[in-house]
């Protein structure tokens, strides 16, 4: 019996991945996709819910999302969070308040299977806004396995006075 339901575990799990596959398999199947949906499934208007599944679907097991830059106390940190705990701590903010990021900017380096990119972004609330809220680099590393890309890290620090965008990573 335990061979059994483990059997099913397995199958389940499998013919979960096979409908995850063809449903968002085109969202990954190149880089510019892959990072194209990055951007457009974190971002939407006020009260828009996000596509969670397809957020966690881009990420390989094991990846993170790291935030950083000084806090109010002036010392810099960071904080690795899995794609589940980003979804907990940002995505009713997202939804509350309207959210759109979108690439200005790219440089890739690419090695092999493995490919970092430095993504220069900008946001806004919403897409009628004149300026943004804010800018920064996601600097993200994506494996190729053969059959797709998978994010395994993306790590961020938003523009400040003391770090303003150089105007190598705007273009």
């Amino acid at each position: 019996m335990k061979y059994f339901c483990l059997a099913v575990v397995i199958l389940s799990v499998s013919f979960g991945l096979q409908a995850s596959d063809e449903k968002y398999g085109d969202k990954v199947a190149t880089l510019d996709t892959t990072i194209h949906t990055l951007y457009s499934v974190i971002s939407g208007d006020k009260g828009v819910e996000r596509d969670w599944d397809l957020f966690r679907y881009l990420f390989k097991p094991g990846a993170h999302l790291i935030p950083s830059g000084k806090g109010q106390d002036g010392v810099v940190g960071l904080q690795v969070l899995t794609p589940d705990e980003y979804i907990e701590r940002s995505g009713a903010f997202l939804v509350a308040n309207g959210f759109h990021e979108r690439e200005i900017g790219r440089k890739t380096e690419q090695y092999g299977v493995i490919t970092h990119i430095f993504s220069t972004y900008d946001s806004k609330r919403t897409l009628a806004d004149k300026e943004p809220f804010a800018r920064g680099i996601n600097s993200i590393q994506l494996l190729n396995d053969g059959n797709r890309w998978w994010i395994i890290n993306v790590f961020w620090m938003g523009e400040t006075e003391e770090f303003p965008l150089p105007d190598h990573y705007l273009n």
